[in-house]
């Protein structure tokens, strides 16, 4: 049997099991019976169950046969699991910096001794108060956007910007096209709004423009979701000429652009936003979590003024406002420097650990941005991304597989890791373990 037949085959089976056509308990044909149905040799046919085996979704009984597994935790790598103390998560990013409880501490003291502290326990506007969506506005100029308090708007966060924009703007049933590997967040918000997204190919210096403009002949497409600056997963950083030619795509088609800038901060000398070049038809989502703190549920969307009253009602029946205590610390830390502080600090670090991924995974080549704080490692022929997610959690080390970024049908065999949520010590211990267990399952 050829051996792409063989591999072929192990990934049907993965595929079927992972999305629900062969569900927990479904008892597999035999040996035999497999290799027959396949025309395979025994041997192979058995190959092909210890495969399945090692991947976690197969397990046999003795004298009963081959049945179907639960997989990994149900939305590992989208959704944050609750790991004890002693395992390393590099599925999700945390990036800290020094220090950084204590400026909690005085913002709250500060925050304490303010004269319109009662003013944070009541209600306010959706959009956020006018003088905070200043300072906002102000952060985002400085990022080369058109920002202004009229058309800038204060979130929850990066992940409620997103929902916003998509119950603002779209309707259920609209199509918006999507890099074929994408931030798995926005995933969520597409099955939650009943959006159909439609995967263009991403290569590993953006989307396939031509694709695009070939979708949008055959479809009507109503949006484009990217992230020009710093991709999650690739970590590509488009050119300008790449991103004038998307925005004169989505003119001549009339497409909203979704712009997601979450990491944006990361790249000190990106080209201009797309917000920048063609403000009328696009939204720009960001946040703070990434550059300042996860728990800091505060972020900015700026949009063209005339869809300002929508985002404020959509605001409304979501959380009603941003909440006024971290707004306001958000706010002072932007206004006394420390936010530009902590973004240039980790620039910094993201460096440090991007040097540690060169010296430990530079062999099997990862692809990466050399400031960001996540790495995408397409794995060898023979490795398959579950098994090897797996042989990691049981070494408690957790990361991310292709799946949850995946738009298309075909999932590449490839891990994502993040790299901010532990120190670098720890990340360097924990980069040598992948890198053994990639090693090991390339070559059995």
């Amino acid at each position: 049997m050829p051996r792409h037949r063989y591999k072929q085959l192990v990934d049907q089976f993965a595929a079927d099991i992972q999305k629900g056509r062969l569900r927990p308990g479904t008892r597999l044909p035999t040996h035999r019976e497999l290799a027959a149905r396949e025309g395979l040799a025994l041997v192979t046919a058995t190959r092909v169950y210890a495969e399945l085996h090692a991947m976690g979704l197969v397990s046999g009984e003795t004298g009963r046969g081959t049945f179907v597994k639960e997989v990994l935790p149900r939305g590992h790598g989208i959704d944050l699991q609750p790991w004890s103390d002693n395992t390393v998560d590099l599925s999700f990013n945390n990036p800290s910096m020094p220090g950084q409880g204590e400026l909690l501490r005085t913002a709250l003291r500060e925050l304490a001794g303010a004269g319109d502290l009662e003013a944070l326990l009541k209600y306010h506007p959706h959009g956020g108060r006018m003088r905070d969506r200043e300072t906002m506005a102000r952060h985002l100029a400085g990022r080369g956007l058109p920002a202004t308090a009229d058309n800038t708007v204060l979130v929850s966060g990066g992940q409620h910007g997103l929902t916003v924009t998509a119950m603002a703007l779209l309707e259920p049933g609209d199509v918006v096209a999507v890099d074929a590997l994408t931030y798995p967040g926005f995933k969520l918000t597409a099955e939650a709004c009943r959006l159909e997204l439609v995967a263009i190919p991403a290569g590993t210096k953006g989307p396939d423009l031509d694709a695009l403009a070939g979708l949008c002949q055959q479809r009507r497409v109503r949006a484009v979701y990217t992230m020009p600056t710093l991709h999650n997963p690739l970590g590509w950083v488009m050119s300008a000429r790449r991103r004038r030619d998307l925005v004169a795509i989505a003119r001549q088609h009339g497409l909203i652009l979704i712009e997601d800038a979450a990491y944006a901060f990361l790249e000190a000398d990106a080209p201009p936003p797309l917000a920048a070049l063609a403000p009328e038809l696009t939204v720009y989502v960001s946040s703070l979590s990434k550059s300042v703190a996860t728990g800091l549920r505060v972020g900015p969307v700026c949009a063209p003024q005339a869809w300002i009253p929508k985002f404020e009602r959509t605001i409304r029946a979501t959380t009603w406002h941003t909440p006024t205590t971290m707004t306001a610390i958000a706010c002072g830390w932007i206004e006394d420097g420390t936010v530009a502080r902590l973004e240039a600090e980790k620039r910094r670090d993201a460096a440090v650990r991007q040097g540690i991924v060169t010296e430990v995974l530079g062999h099997l080549d990862p692809i990466r941005h050399p400031a960001s704080y996540f790495v995408w490692l397409p794995l060898p022929e023979e490795a398959r991304a579950d098994a090897i997610a797996k042989t990691l959690l049981a070494q408690r080390i957790s990361v991310s597989t292709a799946h949850p970024f995946a738009a298309a049908k075909q999932v590449p065999h490839a891990i994502r890791l993040a790299l901010g949520s532990v120190n670098v010590d720890t990340l360097r211990q924990a980069l040598t373990t992948v890198a053994r267990v990639v090693d090991d399952h390339a070559y059995r």
